[in-house]
């Protein structure tokens, strides 16, 4: 891929997320991807953080917008080359404040293997 095609793949991937389809945001990943993230960390302390598999990935996606139906990224910058997108948005979430949040996606063959997230 190339950067350009890593560009279009994570703003489909903040289209999905925005949109609560979860559906189209799994599909984006490979079968086997890993996610990791320090809300994970907390909610899920024995995954350390980490989800692997596009089932784990719904399940937790699913359950955040349950939780937190309002939930919504706002872009402030991408920056991609052929191999990964990093990633800056705010994260928007009912009652508290926006979070500043960084991702990277690393992408191979066309599909997010990796992602991590960071944040304070």
């Amino acid at each position: 891929m190339n950067a350009s095609e890593n560009f279009s793949l994570a703003r489909a991937w903040l289209r999905a997320f925005n949109a609560h389809d979860v559906t189209a945001l799994v599909a984006l990943y490979a079968e086997d991807a890993t996610h990791t993230s320090p809300k994970i960390r907390v909610l899920h302390p024995e995954t350390g953080g980490r989800l692997v598999g596009r089932p784990a990935l719904e399940r937790w996606w699913k359950d955040a917008i349950a939780r937190l139906p309002g939930l919504r990224y706002e872009e402030t910058a991408l920056t991609a080359d052929g191999d990964r997108v990093f990633m800056e948005y705010l994260r928007h979430a009912p009652n508290e404040a926006p979070l500043p949040v960084a991702e990277v996606l690393e992408v191979r063959g066309g599909l997010i293997v990796a992602s991590r997230v960071y944040h304070g």
